[in-house]
This record gives C-alpha cells, sequence and structure tokens, in this order.
C-alpha cells in the first residue's frame, strides 16, 4: 500500500465529509501513518493566509490519538507551518482515511508560535451534534497533548531545516 494514492475525508460528527483530497502513503507503523500531498490549486484561508499551488502537505495520523498533524512546505521546500486538527482516531480501509473532525485546531508558525482556533465552533458543535462528555474530555485532554508535544518540540515538532 506503500506509495500508493489515498484519500483522506475529514467528516462531520454527523459523518458528513467536510473535506476531502488525495496524498500518498509514504510510511506506516503499527499507529502511525504518514501521508505526503501537493496542493494543486491556490487556497485562502481565513488564518493560514494563501497557501500556493506546489505547497507539500506532510501528514501524521495515529490510529489511537485524538489529533493528527500537518506539516506544510513552501513550494520551494521551506518549512511553511504545521497544523493541527483535534478528531477522533480515524479509520483506513481499502485506500481510504476517515476521521471525525471535532474542530479544535492548532496552528504552529515555523518560529513555534501557535495559536487556538476554533473553540467556539467545538462548543456550538458539541451542542448541535451531542457530543457524549467522554468525547469533549478527550478532546480537550488531546488539545493538551498537541500543546505538550509542541512546546517540547516532540515529533513532529523536532522538524529542523
Amino acid at each position: 500500500m506503500k506509495n500508493s494514492n489515498i484519500i483522506i475525508n475529514a467528516r462531520k460528527y454527523d459523518g458528513s465529509i467536510h473535506r476531502s483530497w488525495k496524498c500518498r502513503l509514504i510510511e506506516q507503523s503499527e499507529f502511525l501513518l504518514t501521508f505526503v500531498g501537493e496542493f494543486e490549486n491556490e487556497v485562502i484561508h481565513s488564518e493560514l493566509g494563501v497557501i500556493r499551488p506546489g505547497t507539500i502537505s506532510y501528514e501524521y495520523y495515529w490510529l489511537n490519538r485524538y489529533y493528527n498533524i500537518f506539516r506544510f512546505h513552501e513550494p520551494n521546500g521551506d518549512l511553511r507551518n504545521f497544523y493541527c486538527n483535534i478528531n477522533l482516531p480515524p479509520s483506513f480501509e481499502n485506500g481510504i482515511l476517515d476521521y471525525i473532525d471535532l474542530d479544535i485546531d492548532v496552528l504552529v508558525w515555523k518560529n513555534y508560535e501557535y495559536q487556538i482556533l476554533d473553540l467556539e465552533e467545538f462548543e456550538q458543535n458539541s451542542v448541535k451534534y451531542l457530543y457524549p462528555s467522554k468525547i469533549i474530555h478527550q478532546a480537550k485532554k488531546s488539545l493538551s497533548e498537541v500543546i505538550g508535544l509542541l512546546e517540547e518540540r516532540r515529533f513532529p515538532f523536532d522538524f529542523v531545516q
């Protein structure tokens, strides 16, 4: 399955697809899947600004953790930023990776300054979709775990150019 094209679906709690894209599986261990993808079109993001075509995304998905982490590189290879999603652990079957996005994101710039995004959306969706208290607790715990990895520069935040 390595180097094969994969479809990734980010879903809302009700199962509807929020975003979908293609990438390649480049590494797989028992609990960690690493993918690489390339932006084909320009994307304008309210917090990230303009993501240019040719931007490379290394994507880390743990099958036993409530988050994933993307590392974006400019088309020339320079580190652009990290983007972290709090989510339910993904499933990976038949060339498709699916995960339920729990709305909370962490944007990390290349100088390792970060901002937590979409806490209000998380609160609204926890009511709208009736998130169980266990999931709310796990989402907040996972946010703390991601920030801990970042502050301690542990994988995948140990990237050095």
